[in-house]
């Protein structure tokens, strides 16, 4: 059965990466939550996606240059703050408080293709064992060097490769990280990707996917899941299809 994840938690109606928009994706019945991980000048692992905070917080400049203190001040209610009012970016710790009390899967992706933060799979790693959330965690990324270390670092652990082109022979290519799938660019991918995929005992789920009618094609198909600004939207459809 097509899982359905809440992409930087229900992003559609709420400030993205927030902890409203996960609560919010939790209440609308979404089988699992995605976030992006960047790291702060004093180490921390808080939950944005941008390397700058300029575009969803009041604040401006790159997270590496903010300590989480400074970055706490900041308002990241976004485009939503009539409907929020103030909310701050979260730690992946306060994700991970919060997270135990359900039984939904997370997908964590590692924002470590543009700035290389040092050490940042170790830390999200051990923060993973200390909440014991190793059976619920799929760890993503762009950056399939990362993805690599994270395997080094725990042989378990679900992994998927991230891309936005078309790859020649993806199971192949995800063999060598080893990865366990892929979340290609919905528009990169096909049915035969899907089918391929299961012929190799891989897991496929694309983003980012807000179209009904391309939910519904997703869902016929047989996708393992998908990314989605509206999992209230998404869960519905998945409801009325079962």
């Amino acid at each position: 059965m097509t899982k359905v994840f809440a992409h930087r938690g229900a992003s559609g109606t709420y400030p993205e990466n927030t902890m409203t928009a996960f609560e919010h994706a939790a209440q609308a019945g979404a089988d699992g939550i995605e976030l992006d991980v960047q790291m702060t000048r004093d180490g921390r692992l808080v939950v944005i996606h941008d390397e700058k905070l300029d575009r969803t917080t009041s604040l401006k400049g790159y997270i590496k240059d903010f300590t989480y203190e400074e970055i706490k001040q900041g308002d990241a209610s976004y485009r939503f703050s009539e409907k929020t009012g103030f909310v701050t970016v979260p730690t992946l710790e306060e994700v991970f408080d919060w997270a135990v009390k359900g039984s939904f899967l997370i997908n964590v992706e590692l924002k470590n293709s543009i700035v290389r933060y040092e050490g940042m799979e170790e830390k999200v790693m051990a923060l993973i064992s200390e909440y014991k959330l190793e059976d619920r965690i799929i760890i993503s990324s762009f950056n399939h060097e990362s993805l690599a270390y994270c395997r080094r670092l725990n042989p378990d652990i679900e992994l998927a490769a991230l891309y936005m082109d078309v790859l020649y022979k993806p199971e192949q290519y995800i063999d060598m990280i080893p990865a366990t799938g892929f979340h290609p660019y919905l528009r990169s991918m096909s049915a035969e990707t899907i089918a391929n995929a299961h012929r190799n005992n891989k897991t496929v789920r694309p983003f980012t996917v807000n179209r009904e009618e391309d939910m519904k094609k997703l869902m016929e198909a047989g996708v393992d899941g998908f990314f989605t600004d509206f999992p209230e939207k998404a869960m519905k459809l998945k409801e009325s299809i079962l």
